[in-house]
């Protein structure tokens, strides 16, 4: 079985990347807590994604199947898709420690997101935290894709 664990962290205000990053577009097809079926066009590539229940005690793991598939198959998908499509730039930012943070700056309804997400072999792994992240939002349901799908960015309140 996939098994994903991931630490996600919001990023300071005014970092930029070192060059660009990979456009993507993801919207889901099932987006209830127990289980995410995602859609993804990056890089001129398809993927779907099936991710397990995410959140509690457990937030950083969770069960992650991702599969190919065909670049036109993932936009006919996309438009098959829940509303709120997601719309980010993803840019890959190794550090010295040898771990590459995935950090998503997000457009359209979601602008002025930025989000890091580093992906760990365990738990408990070490890992060195760059002086751009700011708080820790793993497990925090607001910034799991799936929701900034339904509640962007721009209508959260409290920014």
């Amino acid at each position: 079985m996939g098994v994903e664990i991931e630490r996600k962290f919001r990023v300071r205000a005014g970092w930029r990347p070192d060059s660009a990053g990979e456009e993507i577009a993801q919207g889901y097809l099932s987006s209830v807590p127990e289980r995410t079926v995602r859609v993804r066009l990056r890089g001129g590539r398809g993927y779907l994604t099936v991710k397990g229940k995410n959140g509690g005690a457990d937030a950083a793991r969770r069960a992650e199947f991702e599969y190919e598939i065909p670049a036109a198959d993932a936009r006919a998908l996309l438009s098959l898709a829940e509303p709120g499509v997601i719309e980010k730039e993803r840019c890959l930012v190794p550090v010295a420690d040898g771990h590459t943070w995935e950090v998503d700056v997000f457009h359209g309804e979601n602008e002025g997101l930025v989000v890091a997400e580093i992906e760990l072999g365990a738990e408990d792994e070490p890992f060195a935290r760059p002086d751009w992240l700011a708080d820790e939002v793993t497990g925090d349901a607001r910034y799991y894709n799936s929701s900034l799908a339904r509640t962007p960015y721009r209508l959260w309140e409290e920014r």
